[in-house]
């Protein structure tokens, strides 16, 4: 199969490079750098909101890959503009030339963001969602959500594909639109749309040193510079941690293996590792591997934040047969030397 990446220079795109080369498959790259696209693929500097550049990249392709997209949950909601003009925009001109040029499978990089908050359930009331976070709540260190019944701490669960999506900030938005334009792509031309939302992903390459950077990056590039990690809340976050190279591989199953999807139809699928972890476990993990200063928590929060978001991959185990195979702590360990050697892209 000859396949598109687009962002295929970045942090999980040229893993996911790497990964369809081996297997066999033939890789074109669309990014704005060319600088980290993998040896042996075809990279051609271009930008996914210019229509000929599109145009110029999926000429002979069989499906593309898209996982070129601003990332980040954004510094404030003057962020908007820029997510908008870069992930939404990006993404209609790519459909757009696809529709175009007839190429009709789309493997695309969605994220957990799209959820919001995670699925919870209160212990009297069953399933319950989380309300918005208020100020004044985190402001006393409030952190944990409450049933909007009874008022009772609710209790955090995995979260499922059919669950409803509720992004609560620019990056989320931006996430959601593209899964919506997607779904309206492929209404429209009868193509077929794989959504896969990626939970927390670390690794080598990972994007540091810049408001954007994830979480894991952070914490590694603070004790690479002999500081203490800062973490948010109180620590307690629950997140998915998945390795980029189990995400690579999600990828590659997603265009060899993929589903009996109908012409015009969008399945989604959550990847991560399966085993919730708080953002505190992180901390501690990688300044235990690198021997650094131990985490700081500073009750700091962001209000575009959520508190637990965790996910369910079986429907990605039992359709496409993917299990991860990094375990975390040789992931964390691997992350922490890349930082420390400087193996981290600055660019996000």
């Amino acid at each position: 199969m000859h396949v598109l990446v687009t962002g295929g220079a970045g942090f999980v795109g040229s893993h996911i490079v790497e990964a369809l080369l081996d297997a066999g498959h033939d890789v074109r790259v669309l990014d704005l750098v060319v600088t980290g696209a993998g040896s042996g693929a075809e990279a051609l500097l271009g930008d996914v909101r210019n229509a000929d550049d599109c145009a110029r990249a999926l000429r002979g392709v069989d499906a593309v890959c898209h996982q070129a997209a601003k990332v980040g949950l954004g510094v404030d909601v003057r962020d908007l503009p820029a997510y908008a003009g870069n992930n939404d925009l990006g993404t209609a001109v790519l459909l757009a030339q696809m529709a175009s040029t007839g190429v009709d499978r789309l493997v695309l990089a969605s994220s957990m963001v799209v959820y919001g908050e995670g699925a919870y359930s209160c212990a009297e009331h069953g399933p319950r969602p989380a309300p918005p976070r208020r100020v004044e709540n985190l402001e006393a260190g409030r952190f944990e959500p409450c049933c909007p019944d009874c008022g009772a701490q609710l209790r955090p669960e995995l979260v499922e594909e059919d669950a409803r999506l509720d992004p609560r900030n620019a990056y989320a938005a931006s996430k959601v639109a593209q899964e919506h334009l997607a779904a309206a792509w492929a209404r429209g031309t009868g193509g077929t749309v794989i959504s896969l939302r990626y939970h927390n992903v670390y690794g080598p390459r990972m994007p540091r040193d810049t408001p954007y950077a994830g979480v894991a990056a952070i914490f590694a590039s603070a004790l690479a510079r002999g500081e203490a990690p800062q973490v948010f809340e109180d620590g307690g976050q629950r997140r998915d941690f998945v390795h980029v190279r189990d995400v690579a591989a999600a990828n590659v199953v997603a265009h060899t293996r993929g589903p009996d999807v109908e012409p015009g139809e969008v399945r989604a699928y959550n990847v991560g590792s399966g085993v919730p972890r708080t953002v505190g476990d992180l901390a501690a993990a990688l300044a235990t591997v690198s021997g650094g200063a131990a985490p700081r928590v500073t009750g700091a929060y962001r209000l575009g934040d959520v508190r637990h978001v965790t996910a369910s991959s079986q429907r990605l185990r039992s359709e496409l047969g993917w299990s991860p195979q990094v375990d975390f702590g040789d992931g964390v360990r691997e992350l922490s030397a890349a930082l420390t050697e400087g193996a981290g892209l600055v660019r996000g």
